[in-house]
């Protein structure tokens, strides 16, 4: 009878618009090693898939060796589970259709399973954060993109093409803001990092009221928050609008699907209060009147970087184990 060695390691990939996060996992869940890339820097997806490859080859050969690893998981914004591709990302350097998980595989002779950041930040938080033990929730991920999953009997819900959840790029208002996606009105041009920062120039614009936001050196979601926190008017009524679309569309989002709970996970989620109160309160007057007052809004108490990225070690454990160096 021929020993099998059972492989407990596997690694993590988390990519975003700016940096892109890789870690060693054990099969408990412990990161034992992680570093990181700029994802800006490679505009050239083939250069970055070198990067990354090799990157990732140093960190494993620097903790145990390729033949411990099982298996990579991969996170990133408009990405397939079904195709294993990067489709038409609105927010990333490259364009089309780009099979990630075949380059990455070709490149560390690994198995490699690639899905949606929104799909993998739920995995993560229904593993080790806030959804833990539900059975039916949405994950919204409210960053530069807004991107949504729902887990439905305790299992993500892909859709046909491996796309379910582009919550973002549903209409909100007809004829409104251009979108990165190409459309007009969808949610993110209100609510993501850039709609955030448009809300603020129009309301500097539509009045001579005093406001700390017109001496920012930068306006970002995390400035204007701060400007909310020193009680400046026009940055709360910033906020007080973003939240009132946000809260609209989750209204339509959870009349369909009857979730225990939503969970805001991403950079913008840190706005706190200022965010989530009026996200509440518009939610509970436009959803389904048997739900209101009983859907759970909740911020994650799990660090961003460290959630996606053992979500995606998760997501690695669910391959079908593959390797070049057996």
């Amino acid at each position: 009878m021929e020993e099998y060695n059972i492989k407990s390691k596997v690694v993590g990939v988390d990519i975003s618009n700016e940096s892109t996060t890789y870690a060693i996992v054990d099969v408990r869940g412990n990161i034992i090693a992680e570093d990181s890339l700029s994802t800006e820097d490679y505009p050239d997806v083939n250069n970055f898939v070198t990067a990354l490859s090799e990157s990732i080859i140093t960190l494993v050969e620097s903790n145990g060796g390729y033949e411990t690893i099982r298996s990579v998981g991969v996170s990133a914004p408009s990405a397939s589970s079904v195709s294993g591709c990067i489709e038409n990302a609105a927010n990333l350097p490259w364009k089309g259709v780009i099979p990630l998980a075949a380059m990455l595989r070709d490149r560390m002779g690994l198995a490699v399973a690639l899905s949606n950041d929104a799909h993998i930040s739920a995995l993560g938080e229904h593993t080790f954060g806030s959804a833990h033990g539900m059975k039916y929730f949405i994950i919204v991920s409210l960053g530069v993109g807004i991107g949504s999953c729902f887990f439905s009997e305790g299992k993500e819900h892909v859709g046909q093409l491996g796309y379910a959840g582009e919550f973002g790029h549903t209409c909100l208002i007809n004829n409104g803001r251009k979108c990165g996606c190409g459309h007009e009105g969808c949610l993110e041009a209100y609510v993501g990092a850039n709609g955030i920062v448009q809300t603020a120039r129009e309301l500097m614009a539509e009045s001579d009221a005093p406001s700390q936001l017109r001496s920012l050196e930068k306006l970002s979601p995390r400035t204007i928050a701060e400007c909310c926190d020193k009680g400046d008017e026009m940055a709360i009524e910033v906020y007080r609008r973003t939240g009132y679309y946000l809260g609209l569309g989750l209204a339509n989002y959870a009349s369909i699907v009857d979730p225990e709970a939503i969970i805001f996970t991403g950079g913008i989620s840190h706005a706190g209060k200022w965010l989530v109160e009026p996200a509440c309160e518009s939610f509970n007057e436009h959803v389904f009147g048997n739900l209101s007052g009983r859907v759970k809004i909740l911020c994650s108490k799990l660090n961003n970087r460290e959630r996606d990225v053992l979500g995606a070690s998760a997501l690695a454990w669910t391959v079908p184990e593959y390797s070049l160096f057996k």
